[in-house]
């Protein structure tokens, strides 16, 4: 699944286009990289990380933006169990800070929306701005009774239905039910000193 998206520039202008594919393997390093420089040292304690801890992403629905051979976007959706209905949590999207006026979120955010609208999902939460959210169609309309497993301010626990009344009576605790990604297996030396 691959795109490209030409931007729109002045003859001075040095952007040029990007690319959203499909991750892959070879990704995880510049990835890492992108969300640390997005996000902080303490993106692992975030509230959203506890439903992606130890799980895969959606199969099919984690994005990278590429540029000139380098990694600029990148965005991953989750299974999850929104007080009993199946949804799909997304997070986190991220842009290299100097890419940020090319339209590169806007596109990962459609490509992603329309690949779980293909693959069948029903709606997609996440905890965001409204303001920037809303414009995919995103709203705090069905996210009321739910909950996530940390800390979160309740304006910006946020989604969109695919499939009308998709999360009506939607209630209590958001948790991942996506599959579990196997347990790293200990290098041999460590082993070794270890015993």
């Amino acid at each position: 699944m691959t795109a490209l998206r030409k931007t729109q520039v002045d003859s001075t202008s040095k952007a040029a286009p990007f690319a959203i594919r499909a991750e892959r393997a070879g990704d995880v390093a510049m990835r890492e990289a992108l969300l640390d420089a997005s996000f902080g040292d303490n993106r692992h304690g975030r509230t959203c990380q506890r439903l992606r801890d130890g799980r895969a992403p959606a199969a099919g629905l984690a994005l990278a933006a590429m540029r000139e051979g380098k990694l600029v976007g990148t965005v991953r959706l989750w299974h999850v169990s929104a007080g009993g209905r199946p949804a799909l949590v997304l997070g986190p999207l991220a842009v290299d800070p100097a890419c940020r006026e090319l339209g590169i979120g806007a596109a990962l955010m459609q490509q992603a929306l329309a690949a779980a609208r293909a693959r069948g999902h029903a709606a997609v939460i996440l905890l965001g701005d409204a303001p920037y959210y809303a414009r995919f169609g995103f709203s705090a309309a069905n996210t009321g009774e739910l909950s996530l497993p940390g800390p979160f301010e309740r304006d910006r626990l946020l989604a969109i239905e695919f499939e009308a009344g998709a999360l009506d009576g939607a209630a209590g605790m958001i948790v991942p039910t996506g599959a579990a990604l196997p347990k790293r297996r200990l290098v041999r030396g460590l082993e070794a000193r270890a015993a």
